[in-house]
């Protein structure tokens, strides 16, 4: 009987080396994160285009240019940008955008403070594009390099009458991103950003302006609006620019940045800032309040130049730079102080603001305890929790992929339970329709077991530093009730912990409506159009519609939870307008929601 051979054998025959270009294609996710389609902010494409403008916000942090104009085809999907900054050197085009370890950023001198992956972007964007077209404007001469994925095909120069800068146009490779839709709201919202983060620069969206003349104070202006309980408190320096303005709603919800580039999961900076508002607080009214009592309800932004940014990972969502934190901390405090003794108006509702907060903490002392008392009787563990092995504030690569689902029931559970990742996939199931959180205390979720349990399960019950899962996934059925539990558990997120929705946290699973099928083939149609072209392409078909997700095989079920999973992220385009569309959708105008359900019903 002949021996079996080892199916893992390793020998020199697995030896692979790729050139740069095979590694960025083989391993894009290594390079821009997620590939996605186009549905999430955070998708390929996008994370494409910003590498590319980001090269034109490091030309005008350096001063040279101040207008940046962008044009985008939704159709065809070919994006297009021009600088007016330096321009590339001209002997250099070519190496700059296809030559790994090729650039002009690692000279602190000539990019102080880069926005850009550091020379790394503009090779990943050429490596992924179907077509990439680079020309470089300086000094009456240019320079064009034409590659088609990622291969040089032609290169031209010559004389030109236009003006200095740097010119590209690409469009995502379908090889990488099969199918995809641009989603331009997306991309304003990111435009919106730049303008925040670079007052004085003009940038031009298919002709629409995107400009601020007071930088964070303008974004947060227009964030919070109404909202706010006094004027917002504002600094800005060479190296940092901040501002922040207490409002009527629970947690704390800060946008950090590091050289222009978000960091959504914060970091050192964001620390910092946090600890100068306290320290700052503390020192003007010769207290000491707890944290949470000064920050409740806070909203805040943060930017700071870095010269040598250390990020926990290659798309820089979070600053590990420890030596930054003193320095932000001690100008968060002194400004602050100094600004608070000058503004006694603002000083009063501020410390009116921070007392209540105190008030309310105090209040529910009582009810924390007797729900921590009770979660003790019922389990040591969180009931009904399945939980996974790795999470999110264990800081390990499989946590950074943790999640958790939220069903609706049992039946819907069971399907999951057999088919999830144990490593890295949770599971909540509630019992029924949770109560409407709108227009509520904080004390509602210690009084309700079960939304008690659900944040405790996430660990957010202070703030979202410690939160296990990154991604929190509402997984109910698409019918009516479905939906409901959907908008309660929105409405709950929103009312008590939106920094966990503002920070990009909280996502909507879309499953399966239709599944089409015949011997040979089966579908699943997520929604009519689909499952028409499906209906078209089987012959001898038959069709299932799911009611609820309990009706899908765990055999079934699995692949709607693995790589191919679709999920949308909640976004909030702007915070003052949530409590708008909470009192319509969740309030008691019954009458007013009822008649624009008859006038928008289709």
């Amino acid at each position: 009987m002949a021996a079996k051979k080892d199916p893992a054998e390793y020998d020199e025959s697995k030896i692979q080396t790729l050139d740069p270009l095979e590694h960025i294609r083989k391993r894009p996710g290594m390079y821009i994160g997620r590939l996605g389609n186009g549905t999430n902010q955070n998708d390929g494409i996008y994370v494409l285009l910003k590498e590319v403008v980001d090269n034109c916000i490091d030309e005008f942090i350096m001063n040279h240019g101040s207008k940046i104009v962008i044009k985008i085809d939704t159709e065809d999907g070919t994006f297009h940008t021009r600088d007016y900054g330096r321009g590339i050197p001209l002997g250099s085009v070519v190496d700059c955008v296809s030559k790994m370890n090729t650039g002009g950023k690692y000279e602190g001198d000539t990019f102080e403070f880069s926005v850009g992956l550091n020379g790394v972007g503009t090779k990943a964007v050429n490596a992924l594009s179907a077509f990439f077209r680079v020309r470089s404007f300086r000094d009456g001469k240019f320079k064009e390099a034409y590659f088609e994925e990622g291969i040089l095909i032609s290169e031209n120069d010559g004389d030109t009458d236009e003006e200095n800068g740097t010119e590209v146009e690409f469009s995502p490779s379908r090889e990488i991103f099969p199918k995809f839709k641009i989603d331009l709201g997306f991309i304003e919202r990111r435009m919106w950003g730049y303008a925040y983060l670079n007052r004085g620069l003009s940038l031009l969206l298919n002709g629409q302006k995107f400009y601020s003349r007071n930088g964070l104070r303008d974004f947060i202006e227009k964030e919070i609006n109404d909202e706010k309980l006094y004027e917002v408190i504002y600094h800005r320096d060479d190296k940092i620019e901040f501002g922040f303005c207490h409002t009527p709603n629970y947690g704390e919800n800060y946008y950090s940045y590091v050289n222009g580039q978000y960091t959504n999961d914060g970091g050192t900076h964001q620390q910092a800032f946090r600890e100068g508002i306290l320290k700052g607080v503390n020192d003007y009214a010769g207290k000491n309040f707890d944290g949470s009592d000064v920050r409740d309800g806070l909203f805040g932004a943060v930017a700071v130049k870095v010269k040598e940014p250390i990020f926990e990972s290659q798309t820089k969502n979070r600053l590990g730079n420890t030596e930054v934190r003193s320095e932000v901390v001690n100008k968060v405090k002194t400004f602050l102080t100094d600004f608070l003794h000058k503004n006694k108006s603002i000083a009063d509702r501020l410390l009116e603001k921070v007392t209540l907060n105190e008030k309310m903490r105090k209040n529910i002392t009582d009810l924390k305890k007797l729900a921590k008392d009770k979660q003790k009787k019922t389990s040591i563990k969180i009931p009904k929790l399945r939980d996974c092995k790795h999470h999110l504030n264990n800081k390990t690569k499989l946590g950074e992929d943790s999640m958790i689902f939220i069903t609706e029931g049992d039946s819907a559970t069971g399907s999951m339970v057999k088919c999830r990742d144990v490593l890295r996939q949770a599971l909540f199931p509630l019992r029924g329709k949770p109560k409407n959180s709108h227009n509520t205390k904080r004390e509602f979720v210690y009084k309700n077991e079960e939304l008690y349990f659900l944040m405790k399960a996430l660990n957010i019950e202070d703030d979202i530093e410690d939160l296990r899962y990154s991604k929190v996934i509402l997984a109910t059925d698409a019918d009516q009730d479905g939906l409901h539990i959907r908008n309660l558990l929105l409405t709950y997120f929103l009312t008590f912990f939106e920094n966990l929705v503002t920070n990009g946290h909280l996502y909507i699973l879309e499953t399966p409506i239709y599944r089409v099928r015949n011997k040979k083939e089966t579908l699943y149609c997520y929604d009519e159009e689909e499952k028409d072209a499906a209906m078209a392409k089987l012959k001898n078909h038959e069709i299932t519609r799911f009611k609820g997700l309990g009706e899908i095989s765990p055999d079934e079920f699995g692949q709607f939870i693995g790589d191919d999973m679709r999920i949308i992220q909640v976004n909030i385009e702007k915070m003052s307008e949530v409590p708008h569309v909470l009192d319509f959708f969740m309030g008691s105008n019954t009458g007013d929601r009822k008649q624009f359900i008859m006038d928008n019903l289709v």
